[in-house]
């Protein structure tokens, strides 16, 4: 059967599984089981195996071998090529010391791989012996009762990344199939983890999902899931992928982004926080290894460390060399468009946006698009001239505007999520949701504060919520700095006055002021939380609302003593801000 190109939006482009107790069954593999294997592969998915065996051994039991991609052989020490036989080893072989110690002390069973030294237990103990008295950097690994010896820091994670590598694929886009103890490294790196029903129940208890069925018939029946809707069920388990982007003022709950979801708008005001927001985001997908490609029409995300940056001022970038970057999945892009002229330029994202949407078809990457001056790059007026529309039902795409009414109606329309900042907040959503044709939210005229948002979910139909901005780590620490030591004006310092105003103990950053807290009297401390003086300062003058979210609620819990809120406002302060002792 011929090879189907992948749909357009598919998450998961790459099966990798177990072979022992997972895919095979005493070493053999279902008709039933290959059946799904080879319709996934006609899907346009990959296909990893990932075993303890070595590369010998496995052609010798798994005749069908060849219905897969690569193989990750001897725990992830090897990887081997079926359609071309070539074989790549990730490590060098323990000593020939080593094995011969195990000779001597009469280890039976004894297999020596290209890598890899097996046995079975209990022979552990003349494996860890060994290794002590000879001074190697070595590691023992268990598989339901084998003893494997390898090289420190190979396991099946490491040797399922260079497989990937080798695809030009990312863990992002793997779901996971296993049954036993050296599995856990393999699927902790992938987005989806899955134990059959007869793995160990610790391997269980760590999985985004278990199957109902035991061995093949457990892949067979996660085979079907993929194929029939990507797995949809399972992305209300996988939370711990999403990414914090602030809390939410008043009971400083995180704020989360789905990692794989529909588009999110970022929208307001000249210097509202746009970028500070956007770049928080991109810091969270780097830290979490998600690629990402960013379209600068204006060269304001030229400094981010976690990127590549190509285009300048005097050399437009070029489309094909966009994508040599993204072509390597841990690299992110930043394609700098200020040498490109604003009327050029919505054509030149188009086309870009064609090779994106092809390379997303194939790999799944890049994981998040981000577009910034969205209203230029992909205007609501576009004309007859416009060959590719702005997308529609994209997902991981980033808008940012300060014109949401302006942006091409199709790319706002599966919004899910829109964020409004600067100092018409409640404007800005009203403009988004009439162009979307969505009833606009009720809200206030009022600005914002420093650092803080308002978000709508448009689909969800609950009203706005105000939240406070995770600042991204460079700005996060200039304002410790600044704030935790550095030293405030006199506008902006707190002065401990107490009721009657008899004292004037100025306390020019927050290293101060915890000092002076410690020192006041009861009557002075408890004058000021009563009058929420506290979260004001932290709000207005430090310019953290987390911050003033947190102190205010203290203000507002009467049963606390005096040294209880000290304490409390204490740990919120030494939490958020690295001050010397």
């Amino acid at each position: 059967m011929p090879a189907r190109p992948a749909r357009a939006r598919m998450r998961y482009h790459v099966l990798a599984t177990d072979y022992d107790g997972t895919l095979a069954e005493q070493g053999a593999v279902a008709p039933t089981t290959l059946a799904v294997l080879e319709r996934m592969h006609a899907s346009g998915r990959k296909l990893i195996l990932v075993t303890g065996r070595e590369i010998d051994d496995l052609l010798r039991v798994f005749p069908d071998v060849a219905i897969f991609d690569l193989v990750v052989a001897e725990n992830g020490a090897v990887v081997y090529n079926p359609a071309t036989r070539d074989t790549r080893d990730l490590a060098e072989r323990p000593p020939a010391a080593f094995v011969e110690r195990l000779r001597q002390r009469g280890v039976q069973p004894l297999s020596v791989g290209r890598v890899i030294v097996a046995t079975w237990q209990p022979h552990e103990a003349e494996a860890l012996e060994a290794i002590r008295t000879l001074g190697l950097e070595l590691q023992v690994i268990f598989n339901k009762g084998a003893v494997m010896v390898l090289p420190s820091g190979i396991n099946k994670a490491v040797g399922l990344r260079a497989a990937l590598d080798q695809l030009g694929l990312s863990v992002h886009n793997t779901v996971a199939v296993g049954d036993a103890e050296n599995d856990h490294a393999f699927l902790s790196v992938c987005e989806c983890a899955v134990a059959v029903a007869n793995a160990l129940d610790t391997l269980k208890q760590h999985a985004d999902l278990v199957t109902e069925g035991a061995r093949g018939d457990g892949v067979r029946e996660l085979g079907e899931a993929l194929l029939a809707n990507d797995l949809a069920a399972v992305e209300a388990r996988l939370g711990r992928h999403h990414l914090t982007i602030g809390k939410t003022v008043g009971d400083g709950a995180a704020v989360r982004v789905r990692a794989y979801g529909d588009p999110i708008l970022i929208a307001g005001t000249s210097g509202g926080g746009k970028s500070t927001l956007a770049t928080a985001l991109l810091e969270a997908l780097a830290a979490n290894q998600y690629q990402f490609c960013v379209v600068d029409p204006e060269g304001d995300h030229v400094d981010l460390p976690e990127a590549t940056v190509l285009g300048g001022a005097d050399r437009p970038p070029k489309i094909d060399e966009l994508l040599d970057v993204l072509a390597k999945p841990r690299q992110n892009l930043v394609a700098n468009l200020i040498g490109i002229g604003a009327a050029d330029r919505p054509a030149f994202v188009d086309a870009l946006w064609m090779r994106v949407r092809d390379l997303r078809a194939r790999t799944g990457r890049p994981h998040w698009l981000i577009i910034d001056e969205a209203h230029h790059v992909w205007p609501r007026e576009r004309g007859p001239a416009a060959a590719v529309p702005a997308p529609a039902k994209a997902h991981n795409l980033v808008l940012i505007t300060v014109h949401p009414e302006h942006v091409a109606p199709e790319a706002l329309a599966s919004v899910e999520l829109a964020i409004a900042v600067g100092v018409e907040p409640a404007r800005t959503l009203v403009e988004f949701a009439r162009a979307i044709d969505a009833a606009p939210p009720g809200l206030p005229p009022e600005p914002l504060p420093a650092g803080e948002a308002l978000a709508w979910r448009p689909r969800e139909g609950g009203p706005p919520f105000r939240f406070a901005i995770d600042p991204p780590r460079a700005e996060r620490r200039r304002h410790i700095r600044k704030y935790a030591a550095g030293e405030l004006g006199p506008d902006k310092s707190f002065y401990f006055r107490g009721p009657d105003q008899r004292l004037n103990l100025r306390a020019q950053n927050l290293q101060t002021f915890l000092q002076v807290a410690d020192g006041v009297d009861d009557d002075t401390w408890q004058f000021h939380l009563g009058r929420g003086d506290y979260s004001a300062w932290f709000r207005d003058a430090i310019k953290d609302p987390a911050l003033a979210a947190e102190a205010a609620a203290v203000e507002r819990t009467a049963r606390l003593d005096p040294a209880q809120s000290r304490a409390r406002i204490k740990a919120a302060v030494h939490s958020r801000y690295t001050a010397p002792a």
